[in-house]
């Protein structure tokens, strides 16, 4: 698996709250950073997507009553703070990176443009995709499932909170079962709740393979590149 060259982290925003209620902790912030710059390191190009849920949620504000789209654009503009963060912790470690933004905003980002964004990553550079995709009622997952295909990435790493796929939540069950491997098919049958449908019916589309990982746990994104360690694979 080592040869893959591009590929698409994807990132809770509470996977930055470390064990804060929510907002940015920026120890935890720096440790994903340290461990981004581990792939980095090994010459593969990095795009990279950070979700907003560390400060809002779209689908939750508009269950309080704020218009849908409204709300969308809210947790559009989250992603947004998120990107600007991680791009600071990576480039105190020396790791050049770019931010680009579906939404227009000149003074804080570049545009989403395909052709600079494969520019960047061909110099070198980490590019974080931030606003989502631009639209309401998509997701950030959604985002990436649509970035890695236009950016012709190998692979889509989803960093989370548990160390791979279960068929129920592991925390609260032990005898939730592991998949080591399951197809996207599977996924969407058994309403596996890993990445939302369209996310996951986009990937099956590009054949774009999606590795589910512990965030947590020191080294997880570069093993599932070298194909060590505890992850599943969604193909």
């Amino acid at each position: 698996m080592e040869e893959s060259k591009r590929v698409l982290l994807k990132i809770s925003g509470e996977s930055l709250m470390g064990n804060t209620p929510f907002g940015l902790d920026f120890k935890t912030i720096n440790f994903i950073a340290n461990e981004i710059k581990e792939v980095f390191k090994c010459n593969h190009q990095i795009c990279l997507i950070i979700g907003g849920g560390n400060i809002y949620r779209g689908i939750e504000g508009a269950s309080e009553g704020v218009d849908r789209s409204t709300s969308d654009y809210m947790g559009m503009l989250a992603t947004v703070i998120n990107a600007l963060s991680m791009q600071s912790a990576l480039e105190k470690i020396d790791v050049p990176t770019r931010v680009q933004t579906a939404i227009s905003m000149s003074q804080i980002a570049e545009p989403y443009i395909k052709r600079k964004a494969i520019r960047h990553l061909e110099k070198n550079r980490i590019v974080i995709f931030s606003a989502g995709t631009g639209n309401p009622f998509f997701t950030t997952d959604t985002a990436a499932s649509l970035r890695a295909s236009e950016m012709n990435c190998s692979m889509i790493i989803k960093a989370t909170n548990v160390d791979g796929i279960y068929d129920k939540d592991p925390i609260k069950n032990i005898d939730a079962k592991f998949f080591e491997e399951i197809s996207y098919i599977d996924i969407l049958n058994k309403n596996l709740k890993v990445m939302d449908s369209t996310a996951i019916s986009l990937a099956k589309e590009s054949k774009i393979p999606i590795f589910v990982t512990n965030l947590k746990v020191k080294h997880s994104i570069l093993n599932v590149i070298r194909g060590v360690g505890k992850f599943s694979k969604i193909s």
